[in-house]
């Protein structure tokens, strides 16, 4: 059904929904992403010296998309502040150490870089651009790419 836009304001309220549904489908290809990378992080070696608590591989979240000034906004982060009971670490350190290939503050052959690794598999390899492209097209918007 077509709608009758008259100015801008109609036509931001018109595409809103299909907005939000757009970057909520972005912000979880992001959220997948990045917990894969954990996940890889914690697959990829062992302690020997510390025992693991667990906490930075439930550390990722996702804040479904809401409208924010004129536009759609998400977050995909890690939260380290919900990462508390490390022992000698805060959980910003934690969460420092997985993006610099380190593991407990050790440097060992497994060396993921954890944030960095989800933007290039996301953001930097064009993927995320295409899925955006993908799903407006999916809605009915013509868009060259």
């Amino acid at each position: 059904m077509a709608k009758h836009v008259r100015n801008m304001n109609e036509l931001q309220k018109a595409l809103q929904p299909t907005m939000i549904k757009m970057v909520d489908k972005l912000a979880q290809r992001v959220y997948e992403t990045l917990n894969y990378f954990i996940s890889d992080y914690y697959t990829g070696w062992t302690p020997e010296s510390y025992r693991r608590t667990e906490a930075f591989l439930r550390s990722a979240v996702k804040v479904d998309a809401y409208p924010d000034k004129g536009g759609v906004k998400a977050s995909v982060y890690i939260d380290y502040n919900s990462m508390d009971d490390y022992v000698n670490a805060t959980g910003y350190q934690v969460a420092q150490w997985a993006n610099s290939g380190l593991h407990g503050g050790l440097s060992v052959s497994h060396k993921p870089r954890v944030w960095d690794d989800t933007v290039d598999e996301t953001i930097n390899n064009g993927s995320l651009l295409q899925l955006a492209v993908q799903y407006l097209r999916s809605q009915g918007i013509s868009v060259r790419s």
